[in-house]
């Protein structure tokens, strides 16, 4: 029995009033002065998502993440007694960065600057001639980072936390802990570095308005009579955060060639493991500040933009799977499924460089966004909200 799609209702103005209407002033897009202040006041203030529990397989594994824009670099060891444990990656001697290495098992990490070494739980095991220091071992363990790990993400918070993951993500944690990533064993990747502000970039993912314009061939499908520019069914916020459920055309373009044969390896294996079983499955969510994840199980991947300066940015975009690939033909569907992706980003790029330099010039004083652009309007009222906070704090601290 086929399953009819429900006709397509848009958002409307009055659904999304709530978020303002007014212009969005254009400085804070590529401004040093504002992301000075964003630094200093979401980076440094929120929790970020920066990798997965399945990279720290064994006891002594570890993996290096560094946070440009806070200007940290923190270290996440599981420890001999199977914790998880986030540190700064600097040696409390004489601040020399501890581990050089993106990831790796070692039993303990040495700086190579005097040779402390510190065990797997962050505590100082020696450190040469230490008789002639006016303090205590006990006294020289590695400086903690707040980390929580949550749906098999893992995320750190570089100041004091008023809450913890699952409280911070609301209405989207019940959700996230039902998703594929949650049971995720494998991924692949890829880095990108490309001349926009972060906000720019991630705006670009969490608007549909462009796609028979940029993706003519590869979004412009999804854009039907009754939807001429593929808008999603519906927008969701909670928080700081939010989301968007994806468009699914009643009349679909049937599937040929590779395409047929990548779903036909990747979907099987998908239901066999549970992995429809989440309302957020065809829903592109946005969490605060920086993250995103695409929930389809057979299409799971995330992205986390990592501002570099106002007017720069990188991105990672990580494919995650439940188990290896039971035959070529299906690890070759996953691969399929990356370059695909690859191809997708790849005609962004030049119109978000270009978004960059249009504003950086100064012509226009502001941004206008439509109903359909709500989540980029939500995402800089998020991002305005602290920094206007922080500001605030500190004034009244002169």
């Amino acid at each position: 029995m086929n399953v009819q799609a429900p006709a397509f209702c848009p958002t409307t103005k009055d659904d999304v009033a709530w978020l303002g209407t007014d212009p969005i002033p254009a400085r804070a897009y590529y401004d040093p002065e504002y992301f000075e202040l964003e630094r200093e006041a979401v980076f440094k203030r929120t929790w970020l998502q920066i990798g997965h529990i399945c990279e720290l397989a064994g006891t002594g594994s570890f993996i290096r993440r560094d946070i440009e824009v806070a200007r940290a670099s923190v270290l996440i060891v599981r420890g001999k007694d199977e914790i998880i444990r986030a540190f700064h990656n600097v040696c409390v001697h004489r601040g020399t960065k501890l581990v050089n290495a993106d990831a790796g098992r070692q039993a303990s990490f040495s700086c190579p600057y005097h040779m402390w070494t510190y065990g797997t739980d962050g505590s100082l095991q020696s450190a040469p001639d230490f008789d002639n220091f006016f303090l205590e071992k006990s006294q020289c363990a590695l400086k903690p980072v707040a980390m929580e790990v949550f749906a098999g993400l893992i995320f750190v918070h570089l100041g004091t936390p008023a809450q913890g993951v699952r409280e911070w993500l609301g209405g989207f944690a019940e959700g996230f802990e039902r998703l594929p990533i949650a049971q995720a064993t494998d991924f692949v990747e890829y880095t990108y570095e490309i001349e926009a502000n972060w906000k720019l970039t991630y705006d670009n993912f969490q608007e549909n308005y462009h796609l028979r314009f940029v993706h003519p061939r590869t979004g412009g499908p999804g854009c039907t009579e009754e939807n001429p520019f593929a808008y999603p069914q519906r927008y969701n916020f909670h928080g700081q955060h939010r989301s968007q459920t994806i468009w699914s055309s009643p009349t679909p373009i049937p599937q040929t060639g590779t395409q047929e044969l990548v779903t036909q390896r990747i979907l099987p294996p998908a239901v066999r493991a549970g992995l429809f079983n989440s309302e957020l499955n065809m829903d592109f969510v946005g969490l605060f500040p920086n993250f995103t994840l695409f929930g389809l199980p057979i299409r799971q991947f995330t992205q986390t933009i990592m501002p570099l300066s106002a007017r720069r940015c990188r991105g990672t975009i990580r494919f995650y799977w439940v188990g290896k690939g039971e035959s070529a033909s299906e690890r070759f569907a996953r691969e399929y499924i990356m370059a695909s992706q690859r191809d997708i980003h790849a005609e962004d790029r030049d119109i978000v460089e270009a978004g960059q330099e249009g504003l950086a010039s100064g012509a226009i004083e502001s941004i206008n966004f439509q109903v359909q652009e709500s989540l980029c309007r939500h995402l800089f009222n998020a991002v305005d909200a602290m920094v206007r906070e922080y500001q605030a704090e500190v004034q009244q601290a002169l």
